[in-house]
């Protein structure tokens, strides 16, 4: 792709989420929604192969049915109430059908599907932005409009896609997809605690953002796109293989890495709103998703193939990512200590 229309496209993408974020009127958001689909597209088609015409095609529909939901859920609370501002949905229709459409447009259960089969038609650099980049806008409407929404619908959703996300990657071998199904688990927890603690949501997509970008940049020196090239990975760069491990470790959210710090809080906030049973089972949940990430890094740390690899030696290879990498995983392993001030 031409240097002009790469940066014009990304530029595209960032002008449609900073015009989601800063619009206080419904369709103001709608537009930014609708430019930020518009010009991920041609970067999803830039590899010109059939499946990734797939992926942009079923990613098209979904966000076009999610868009044109959202447009109907502002313009029927528009009818009743006569406002078109953000905050102010206060009718029970107009609020399940934008749940509904936002849920549809970040991929939470149960309108996943067509999250993991569009990450597996397309490349790595492509997955990282749909990954993190393009939860912004949705999610920051999802945090906007909190205090309006259906609390139950919320915690449905949320206690479906912790499930789905930890039993839906239990028998994926490619690596896209394991993201995906994690995407999903994240997006669960996030949810769950949306209408109760709105900043801790927002805590827990920064630190997901955090843990996404560094596990997908490394997948992106190492050139691993399946479990069987992660596992020579070692014998290219140990440091990196060593990283990886405790990147996917603080995924599963284990103690002391940062993916803890989210969890340990919402179940904090949880019980404190006397969802004990609730905050069980969303515990469970993350068992499952533990189970593949222990896996993985099993793979990665401690099993080499029979035979010496042939493949480059990765460490020999100058990458631009290899800068930012270090920064990624730092943010991504070590945030635990700044639980203190966070509690303040």
């Amino acid at each position: 792709m031409s240097p002009y229309a790469l940066s014009m496209l990304m530029s595209s993408l960032a002008m449609g989420t900073i015009i989601t974020l800063s619009s206080s009127h419904w369709f103001l958001a709608w537009v930014g929604l609708e430019i930020n689909t518009l010009a991920i597209i041609p970067l999803m088609t830039k590899m010109h192969h059939p499946r990734a015409t797939e992926s942009a095609t079923k990613y098209f529909l979904t966000q076009a049915t999610a868009s044109a939901l959202l447009l109907f859920s502002s313009t029927m609370n528009a009818w009743m109430t006569g406002e078109w501002t953000i905050m102010d949905m206060n009718s029970y229709t107009p609020t399940t059908i934008l749940t509904i459409a936002l849920a549809i447009k970040l991929g939470i259960a149960p309108f996943h599907l067509w999250l993991p089969d569009v990450l597996q038609g397309l490349d790595m650099m492509t997955c990282l932005i749909l990954s993190t980049w393009q939860k912004l806008a949705p999610m920051a409407l999802l945090i906007l409009t909190s205090h309006q929404l259906n609390t139950n619908l919320l915690i449905l959703m949320a206690l479906a896609s912790a499930v789905i996300g930890g039993w839906g990657a239990l028998n994926q071998t490619q690596m896209r997809k394991i993201m995906a199904y994690s995407s999903i688990a994240h997006l669960g927890w996030m949810t769950l605690v949306i209408s109760f603690a709105p900043g801790l949501a927002l805590l827990n997509l920064m630190i997901y953002l955090m843990m996404t970008s560094s596990m997908f940049v490394m997948l992106m020196i190492l050139n691993a796109t399946n479990m069987n090239k992660l596992s020579i990975s070692w014998l290219k760069t140990p440091t990196l293989a060593a990283s990886m491990m405790t990147g996917l470790l603080s995924l599963g959210g284990l103690p002391p890495l940062s993916g803890f710090l989210p969890k340990w809080l919402i179940l904090q906030e949880m019980t404190k709103h006397h969802l004990g049973a609730l905050s069980a089972v969303m515990a469970l949940s993350a068992l499952l998703s533990l189970f593949f990430y222990l896996r993985l890094s099993y793979m990665i740390s401690m099993t080499s193939p029979p035979n010496i690899s042939n493949a480059n030696l990765t460490w020999r290879k100058k990458n631009d990512l290899s800068l930012i990498n270090p920064i990624l995983v730092v943010l991504s392993t070590m945030l635990m200590p700044i639980t203190p001030m966070l509690l303040m």
